[in-house]
């Protein structure tokens, strides 16, 4: 298969209690407010200030990323049973031709980047991609060995040239996972174009769309390269939420998180395509609760998921900001784990 997409794995059984009810994926385009038709000048009007109102509330705190259009060889390729280590080692040749590559045309920081990736040869890529803004599925931790596996799915502006804040996520995470469970392994999923922060596109569900595409046979796959029984949770990531939101989890997944989340486009957690269990939580230091929870016309993702009308299960993130859900010590890494590895406690939500 083409390493560009990400790798496949199998299904297994799903674990766990579960709130919502498996359901198809929405189109873009679904308004989940009240308004005009799309065609009235009123719902023009409406659409272009909403746009400005939700651009307004994330340009200052955050900056674009710059994604140069750097050359790049073609991905490595592989038949669908190859192993995780065959993946590996062509990915990390891949990146470090990628990363010549990038020298040769001039671009000593993508080069250096793309470095810095390879971890000297020891980072393990399921699927690696460097031309443009570039894709990248890395995994941390014995993922054929592991029984728990987090998936993480980045928001915007997360790129390779913005990867290595990604991957300190990654690594925290795995940290206090093996800390407690040593069979555990987290998988880093860049799979998709994530937008700009400052843009157009992260105010719709376009490029989510396009992700969850490839996130969901990704899912269904994944759980055949794991550990046996493996319990695979999806942890979802400011515009990340917004991707899983619209991904058919199917039965691979037992929990999907949402943090830092601008909203899901859906009105409920039980609308969301997945009979996972569904947990929300929000730092009270995140800018993200600025944002306003509105949808019309295909701009805006709606309803609040941390409010209660949500239906999504509580977690607690403590004071954390925007970018720091998965810093070590922080309470907000504590709950992500704890869900990870089935050892929360908190209530059913009342889902109505």
């Amino acid at each position: 298969m083409a390493a560009g997409t990400g790798t496949r794995a199998g299904t297994g059984p799903q674990t766990g209690t579960r709130t919502g009810t498996t359901g198809k994926t929405r189109g873009a385009g679904t308004a989940l407010a009240t308004g005009r038709g799309a065609g009235s000048g009123g719902g023009r009007l409406r659409r272009g200030l909403l746009a400005a109102l939700v651009a307004s509330a994330v340009v200052v705190p955050v900056s674009a990323a710059a994604s140069p259009n750097v050359p790049a060889p073609a991905p490595a390729t592989f038949s669908e049973d190859a192993t995780p280590r065959s993946r590996y080692a062509a990915n990390s040749a891949n990146l470090a031709e990628a990363a010549r590559t990038a020298e040769d045309a001039d671009r000593p920081g993508r080069a250096a980047r793309l470095r810095a990736m390879g971890a000297a040869g020891a980072a393990r890529f399921l699927t690696f991609d460097g031309r443009g803004r570039g894709r990248a599925v890395e995994v941390f931790g014995e993922l054929e060995s592991a029984d728990r596996v987090a998936v993480l799915v980045p928001g915007s502006d997360t790129t390779l040239d913005t990867y290595e804040r990604f991957r300190a996520g990654a690594v925290s995470l795995q940290q206090r996972l093996q800390a407690e469970h040593p069979r555990s392994a987290v998988v880093a999923w860049l799979g998709y174009d994530t937008p700009g922060t400052v843009s157009t596109t992260v105010l719709s569900a376009d490029r989510a769309d396009a992700a969850a595409a490839e996130l969901a046979p990704f899912l269904e796959r994944l759980r055949g390269i794991s550990g046996p029984g493996a319990r695979l949770s999806l942890l979802c990531h400011s515009y990340g939420s917004v991707v899983c939101s619209r991904t058919a989890t199917g039965s691979a997944v037992s929990d999907v998180a949402l943090f830092g989340s601008p909203g899901t486009g859906a009105g409920s957690a039980r609308e969301l395509p997945t009979g996972a269990r569904v947990w929300a939580g929000r730092g009270s230091g995140d800018w993200i609760g600025n944002v306003p929870h509105v949808r019309l016309g295909g701009i805006g993702f709606g309803t609040d998921p941390v409010d209660p009308a949500f239906g999504a299960r509580a977690f607690a993130a403590g004071a954390v900001g925007h970018s720091d859900y998965l810093k070590p010590g922080t309470e907000s890494l504590d709950s992500l784990a704890a869900i990870v590895l089935g050892t929360t406690t908190a209530p059913e939500a009342d889902h109505g």
